[in-house]
């Protein structure tokens, strides 16, 4: 009886060790299955983050595309404004269809770039033209030809602007002199 005792608490030991061995086993899984849960949900915030990224920006494209086509229409308005203000007609309806479209544009946060007399920026400006003034500075911009945009800090389109060089003739003078 005492080795039927002792067979039965061996088998105990046993089967509590393999019971052990089981449960480590069975928290592993777990662990490496909680692990993999959580890569799952990063890439799955991830990917989410990018889809609404790029649907943002796709959205924001089409709006800056639609917008950069009223912008000339816009300018076309503004040209007809000087062409009949030079005519003396009067053009207080084409005013305030010019007055209705700046409101559109105020109202989607479409700002006109300020250049005249700024120092040149190539992020905002695109310079088509260069004079000689050895009274401003390098760069300074003395010409709007055509008026830029921002909508939300992105540049729908660069404003086109002449700008200035100190080129005295004092220098080609020189170079002419010294070869």
């Amino acid at each position: 009886q005492n080795s039927e005792k002792s067979q039965n608490v061996n088998d105990v030991k046993q089967s509590s060790e393999d019971l052990s061995g089981l449960l480590e086993l069975e928290q592993q899984k777990s662990l490496q299955f909680e692990e993999k849960l959580k890569h799952v949900l990063a890439d799955f915030q991830n990917l989410s983050k990018k889809t609404q990224s790029d649907i943002e920006h796709g959205v924001n494209s089409k709006i800056d595309e639609f917008m950069l086509d009223f912008i000339k229409i816009y300018d076309d308005f503004i040209r007809a404004k000087e062409v009949i203000s030079e005519s003396k007609i009067n053009a207080d309806g084409l005013n305030s269809i010019l007055k209705n479209m700046e409101l559109l544009m105020q109202k989607y946060h479409i700002i006109p770039i300020e250049a005249l007399g700024e120092i040149f920026n190539p992020t905002f400006h695109e310079a088509i033209s260069i004079i000689s003034d050895p009274t401003l500075d390098d760069n300074t911009i003395t010409k709007e030809i055509r008026k830029g945009y921002i909508s939300h800090e992105r540049i729908i389109r660069p404003t086109l602007v002449e700008i200035s060089k100190k080129d005295d003739d004092k220098k080609w003078l020189k170079l002419l002199v010294l070869t």
